[in-house]
């Protein structure tokens, strides 16, 4: 899966898909209400009946969400509503509760009843995930750490030795220079800005191949400027190379900007999913409550 439609050869971008998903709107009658849109694109991501506990706390509970294809869906919420939870059960990084709730990506399972399928690793190696945090080994160079994401196609032993193949090395500097850290190539990670960081960590999941990006909170450790850039570069691969993206952001205004579609988490229920255009003011109230306007950045709906 290629992601430059540069005519080098390096990558053939991908059809780029729009759908209209499942969207949970407000009703007098019931405070959520679902209306389904029938699509017949297939979900790239399903989640069905899923919940995760810690110790007495539900972070998720009994949560279900499709993506399809193509789609950039932004998750919001209060801060603990299970989002980045969400994010690394989709992966397989966080088991779910036993029982009936399951869990595919590109329809292979990842997890069922609270059990890691055996083919996660292969469906991992589709995904690119970004951290909030970014990790880079801060004492290796940037072009290095952006070089790991070829690891699956290349193997442990030559990544930790440097053998990296002309190609590979071609695709890494196409990929920073997309991404415009091209000229930090050789720079220790940690002495780069967060915002030149978090754009490597991207080009690393381009190097990759991933077919989709989780981004979990990318942009939270950076000032808006930087932060914008971040978020233009994840727009930009959904746009350009049909990437499907799911973001969680605490800034309603960003998801609002960036996204096609929003899915809103409440004390780990979906208590939102639908259109950018159905977030007006009393849907953000029943969201986060009187004080709404702290989720965002550059002003709030009035």
């Amino acid at each position: 899966m290629g992601f430059f439609g540069c005519g080098e050869g390096e990558g053939l971008c991908v059809c780029h898909q729009r759908v209209t998903a499942e969207a949970l709107v407000f009703s007098d009658a019931t405070p959520w209400e679902s209306v389904t849109c029938m699509t017949n694109v297939a979900a790239v991501i399903s989640v069905d009946g899923v919940s995760k506990t810690f110790g007495a706390r539900k972070a998720l509970n009994g949560v279900s969400i499709s993506v399809a294809k193509g789609e950039m869906v932004a998750l919001i919420g209060p801060s603990g509503s299970g989002k980045s939870t969400l994010l690394r059960s989709i992966t397989g990084l966080a088991p779910i509760d036993g029982g009936s709730g399951t869990i595919r990506v590109f329809g292979e399972s990842v997890q069922a009843g609270g059990k890691i399928s055996d083919r996660v690793r292969a469906v991992r190696s589709r995904i690119g995930f970004v951290f909030q945090q970014f990790n880079l080994v801060g004492r290796l160079s940037l072009f290095t750490n952006v070089a790991l994401g070829a690891l699956g196609r290349l193997g442990f032993w030559r990544g930790l030795l440097g053998l990296w193949p002309a190609s590979e090395k071609r695709l890494v500097m196409v990929s920073l220079a997309r991404v415009g850290v091209a000229d930090y190539a050789a720079q220790r990670a940690n002495t780069l800005s967060g915002g030149q960081q978090q754009r490597g960590a991207i080009a690393r999941a381009m190097v990759q191949g991933a077919e989709v990006v989780l981004a979990d909170e990318p942009v939270a450790s950076l000032d808006p400027v930087s932060a914008r850039k971040v978020m233009d570069l994840l727009q930009d691969l959904n746009r350009k190379d049909g990437l499907t993206v799911v973001v969680t952001l605490h800034q309603v205004d960003y998801a609002m900007r960036y996204c096609q579609r929003v899915v809103a988490l409440k004390a780990g229920q979906v208590v939102y999913d639908g259109p950018v255009a159905g977030l007006d003011r009393a849907t953000l109230v029943q969201i986060y409550g009187p004080e709404f306007e702290d989720a965002f950045w550059e002003g709030a709906p009035q």
